[in-house]
């Protein structure tokens, strides 16, 4: 049976940089031993989205929502390679085992798609943020209050 590690006893830290119009993304860095899947969550104009899965390589950084940050809360899931490690959290977004776009948060499963607790990111409303996933650093993820992403939150 595979053992998940909970986000605490992995690390994950955030690093928040100021506006650079040529590079302002939201970024994710690699500092792990294997390779990460990345998925996102975010609330837009048009409602929540979840969004995955991006591959990042050990000592890589990837930007995997290009442009200026479009909302001041972000969600993260993450696995590593073997799916022993989890980075997450208690906002229940829909996700595939494949590449994917998915519009809405309700009722996952029975809109055919699987069912992951994401960690909530608050980027203080900068227009670039970067995500440190790291194996040995506390962990930094706050995990989103209640069982969903805040509603009333706006982008």
């Amino acid at each position: 049976m595979k053992q998940i590690l909970p986000a605490l006893a992995i690390g994950l830290s955030f690093i928040g940089f100021g506006a650079s119009p040529a590079h302002a993304d939201l970024k994710f860095c690699n500092n792990t031993p294997g390779l990460v899947q990345v998925a996102v969550g975010y609330k837009d104009k048009e409602g929540w989205a979840s969004e995955g899965w991006w591959t990042i390589k050990t000592g890589a950084c990837a930007p995997l929502m290009k442009g200026a940050l479009i909302a001041r809360y972000y969600y993260l899931y993450a696995l590593d390679e073997k799916k022993l490690v989890v980075w997450g959290g208690k906002a229940l977004l829909c996700t595939k085992d494949k590449i994917f776009t998915i519009r809405g948060m309700d009722k996952c499963l029975e809109r055919g798609y699987l069912q992951q607790g994401f960690g909530e990111l608050d980027t203080g409303e900068k227009l670039d943020w970067t995500v440190n996933l790291a194996a040995d650093k506390a962990a930094a993820v706050t995990p989103a209050p209640g069982a969903s992403p805040d509603a009333t939150k706006s982008p």
